[in-house]
């Protein structure tokens, strides 16, 4: 407890707040099992992935889709209202609150800009998962920057982390974009509204891992909770690198299992390891 003390705010006096964090916690094993058992959120590559399986008639009749591009949108834009509104919601001169507000605010803003302007699409997404994604995007906004409010007026960690988490979150967004642009070059100019043609991506450290805009997306979540270095923000840090880490470990098998001549050397996650 003393070591976690200096480097975390103490608990906020929060029953919501502690709630979900023990929430995420105990969700993390789930979050990966789900994922590499196959039972995927519908979206991208894993929409509609069991459309050859008997249920799969029952299954769209259940769920309605919408467009990737609108389900995308939905997404991200609760959250990043939610971080936009803290700007007048919560007005604070603590540098520290300020941090965190700019860069939710900037990399759902990213996030949006990117479903508008560089990724191309050819599909659908189920709207469950939609509601799904964008109600826990928006929870978590909510959530971290709520239980940040509880930190102001206190003396900050022994340790303190906040500008090592602008550094990582500057390197987490950057290169998840990079590897975003080079995701949407894979299509020519045209391809968005035929049927689904997925390549093996290449580029950047494409040639490593599968998913190096999950691995550039997990920095951004870790850069989150150095800036906040609250409790809450480190359950969503975990939370978030457990559910990549299964998403991750899902699509290098879906393309070992759509191409013959996938690269068995390029993993996961993490170069050479994972």
């Amino acid at each position: 407890m003393e070591m976690a003390t200096s480097f975390l705010f103490p608990p906020p006096p929060s029953i919501l707040v502690n709630t979900m964090t023990v929430v995420g916690l105990a969700a993390l094993p789930i979050m990966v099992w789900s994922e590499v058992r196959g039972n995927n959120l519908k979206y991208s590559k894993f929409n509609n992935n069991n459309a050859s399986s008997p249920s799969s008639s029952s299954q769209k009749q259940r769920f309605s889709s919408v467009s990737s591009r609108t389900g995308m949108l939905c997404l991200y834009t609760p959250a990043f209202l939610a971080a936009s509104a803290s700007f007048f919601l919560s007005p604070s001169q603590d540098l520290r609150f300020l941090l965190l507000k700019s860069a939710l605010s900037l990399h759902f803003f990213k996030r949006i800009f990117e479903v508008l302007f560089i990724h191309k699409y050819s599909g659908e997404m189920a709207s469950d998962a939609a509601f799904t994604i964008s109600s826990g995007y928006f929870s978590s906004a909510a959530l971290v920057l709520y239980s940040q409010s509880f930190t102001l007026g206190l003396p900050g960690p022994g340790l303190d982390l906040k500008f090592y988490g602008v550094v990582m979150f500057v390197v987490g967004i950057v290169g998840n974009m990079y590897h975003h642009v080079l995701l949407a070059k894979l299509r020519k100019e045209g391809e968005g509204g035929g049927k689904k043609e997925y390549k093996i991506p290449k580029g950047g450290l494409f040639g490593a891992v599968i998913c190096p805009h999950y691995m550039f997306e997990i920095l951004v979540f870790w850069g989150f909770f150095m800036i906040s270095q609250t409790i809450y923000s480190l359950s969503l840090a975990m939370s978030t690198t457990f559910y990549l880490v299964g998403r991750s470990y899902a699509t290098r098998r879906w393309y070992l299992s759509k191409f013959d001549d996938f690269p068995k050397h390029i993993k996961a996650l993490i170069p050479f390891v994972f």
